[in-house]
């Protein structure tokens, strides 16, 4: 029976994740210091015989060592998330990435443990060459814009997991998050549709920043949870790297229009219910985004045969019914 440890596993993903494993007939061990994530996440999996859980920091390495050595497969996703986090705690970001990852991997090489290390779809930058692929050349701003910050520190990821499984034949697999959303997402550091969810439940104008026209795909996480499954037991996943997401490609100003309609939002039926915010006010002077961000997901695809199945708007009920209850 696999035994499997998920870093940041009271986080959105990692608590969709916990469940998927457990279903699975997995024993499933979370350590995540609550940083970003939540015990109201994985509340419901407390008391679960093949599950437990450490309330900690993976800087702690007497902890993240122990938990690592009774464990088969790590799932690798703590990590500093969001675009207004990442903004306003850059130093933090930084760290939490870098160093965290190397932890894991030392831990996980004492072990020979797998190590899936989830990353994102921010590593391609500014690059204009869409559907974005994992081979592609990437275009990243200037180091003094700090967004930036979060994309070379999961490139770093990148590199140091490659690195190991190349240099000491670690088990290493990548994988590229592109926009997952869905039940427990939080608004709280930038996340789009919870914001928007949360807005027009409470009958608010919908914040849209910039003009609305930017592209995004949005990946339901259950989803996104059964490819990061797929390749956690697919041998030849091993040593590459994957996109992973939507290829609906849809705009944040539909999205907010979407919004309104499903939950029938008093906002709808006040004069202005979509409100534009320049993007030096939702952020900081000089904040840049990308027009379209699309992933090519050809490649899983052949690995293990994944592809999305929940449209768009059946997540954004999820998530509707999700924060109405």
């Amino acid at each position: 029976m696999t035994r499997t440890l998920i870093t940041g596993g009271a986080g959105f993903i990692g608590s969709h994740l916990a469940e998927a494993l457990l279903s699975r007939g997995q024993h499933v061990t979370v350590i995540d210091d609550l940083s970003t994530g939540s015990l109201d996440n994985i509340r419901h999996l407390v008391g679960h015989e093949r599950f437990r859980f450490a309330i900690e920091t993976i800087g702690n390495e007497m902890v993240l060592d122990r938990l690592v050595s009774e464990c088969d497969v790590i799932f690798h996703l703590a990590a500093a998330v969001g675009v207004q986090l990442i903004i306003q705690n850059p130093a933090r970001t930084i760290e939490t990435n870098v160093m965290g990852t190397e932890a894991v991997l030392k831990a996980a090489l004492r072990y020979r443990a797998k190590v899936l290390v989830a990353s994102t779809s921010e590593v391609y930058g500014k690059s204009e060459r869409v559907p974005y692929s994992e081979g592609d050349d990437i275009t990243l701003g200037p180091t003094s814009r700090s967004r930036w910050a979060y994309a070379a520190s999961k490139m770093v990821d990148e590199f140091l997991a490659l690195a190991y499984q190349r240099e000491h034949d670690l088990p290493v697999v990548v994988f590229r998050l592109f926009n997952t959303v869905g039940p427990r997402q939080t608004g709280q550091y930038g996340m789009v549709i919870p914001r928007f969810v949360q807005q027009a439940l409470a009958g608010q104008p919908l914040t849209v920043y910039g003009d609305g026209s930017q592209t995004r795909c949005f990946c339901n996480v259950r989803d996104a949870v059964r490819a990061i499954v797929g390749l956690s037991e697919t041998p030849q996943a091993v040593g590459q790297v994957f996109n992973i997401g939507s290829t609906e490609e849809v705009s944040i100003l539909e999205v907010a229009q979407r919004t309104l309609a499903l939950t029938q939002s008093r906002s709808a039926a006040a004069g202005d219910p979509i409100r534009l915010v320049p993007y030096a006010e939702a952020y900081t002077e000089g904040f840049e985004d990308m027009l379209r961000r699309v992933p090519d997901i050809n490649k899983i695809g052949r690995a293990i045969g994944w592809q999305p199945t929940i449209p768009l708007d059946e997540t954004l009920q999820q998530v509707i019914e999700h924060y109405r209850s």
